[in-house]
C-alpha cells in the first residue's frame, strides 16, 4: 500500500465541474462533497448522466475540476502541474475497466510487470511482484498466454493483478463485472474483496450490479451531479 494512504483515501472539498459545449455550460457536479475511508468496498452509484463518469474521472486524476479540492491519499492533487499529476496516478491510482484494457500483444504476465516498467522499477522487483500476484489471482499457469487465449474472467483476474502490482493507494473499479456472467462475476467479486484485504487496499466501484453493491461497505448516490445519499455499513479500519 502507497505510504500515503494513512488517511481517507479520497477528500472532496465542495467539488464542482461544468463542461462547455460550443456557448452552452454545462454543470456535471454540483458541489459534492464527501470522503472515502482506506480499506473499503465503496461504490459510486447513479443513472446515466447523473454525473457518476466526470465524478470516476476526477478521483481518478484524469480531470481537474472547475471549482473546489480533491485531495488523493494525502495530497492535494490540485497543487500538482500536468507532469506531477500524471507521476502521481501512476503511482497512486490502479484502475480496472469493464472491457479489461489489456495490452493484446503482451502475455499476462507482460501485462501486469508494464505498470512496473513505467515507473522505472529495477527488474528484479518487478519480476518478483509480477509473479507473486500472478499466483494471488490464480493464473501462475497463463503467465505466458496472450489475453485473446484467456476466458473473460481470467483477463478480468489479469486486470485486478495489473492494477494492484504497483500497490497502490486505491483501486478504482469502473463497471468491473458488467461483461461477465452472473457465477464469474460472483468469482470477481470474491477475488477483489480478497485481494482488498490482503493487499490492505481501498476499492472505489462504479456500478449498476446488484451482486456487486452487495458487498458495499460505502454507497454514494449521485443524481443530476449531487451527492443525494451516503450509506455507510460498520466502521472503517
Amino acid at each position: 500500500m502507497s505510504e500515503l494512504a494513512q488517511g481517507p483515501v479520497v477528500e472532496l472539498h465542495s467539488v464542482s465541474k461544468t463542461y462547455k459545449i460550443g456557448a452552452v455550460e454545462v454543470a456535471a457536479l454540483k458541489h459534492v462533497s464527501f470522503v472515502i475511508p482506506r480499506q473499503r468496498f465503496s461504490m459510486i452509484i447513479g443513472p446515466s448522466g447523473s454525473g457518476k463518469t466526470t465524478l470516476l474521472n476526477l478521483i481518478g486524476c484524469i480531470d481537474a475540476p472547475s471549482e473546489g479540492s480533491i485531495s488523493i491519499a494525502g495530497q492535494d492533487v490540485g497543487a500538482l502541474d500536468d507532469n506531477a499529476i500524471s507521476d502521481f496516478r501512476a503511482q497512486n491510482v490502479g484502475f480496472i475497466f469493464q472491457n479489461f484494457s489489456l495490452i493484446p500483444v503482451l502475455t499476462a504476465y507482460e501485462n501486469i510487470e508494464y505498470p512496473l516498467l513505467l515507473l522505472g522499477m529495477a527488474a528484479k522487483e518487478r519480476h518478483a511482484r509480477a509473479a507473486a500476484i500472478l499466483e494471488a489471482v490464480g493464473l501462475a499457469d497463463r503467465a505466458r498466454q496472450r489475453p485473446n487465449q484467456l476466458s473473460g474472467g481470467q483477463r478480468q483476474r489479469v486486470a485486478i493483478a495489473r492494477a494492484l502490482v504497483k500497490e497502490p493507494a486505491f483501486v478504482l473499479a469502473d463497471e468491473p463485472t458488467a461483461n461477465l456472467d452472473s457465477h464469474t462475476g460472483a468469482a470477481i467479486i470474491e477475488l477483489m474483496r480478497h485481494m482488498q484485504q490482503k493487499y490492505a487496499t481501498t476499492f472505489v466501484f462504479s456500478t449498476h450490479d446488484p451482486q456487486l453493491m452487495s458487498h458495499a461497505d460505502e454507497t454514494f448516490s449521485i443524481r443530476d451531479g449531487k451527492l443525494v445519499d451516503h450509506v455507510s455499513r460498520g466502521d472503517a479500519p
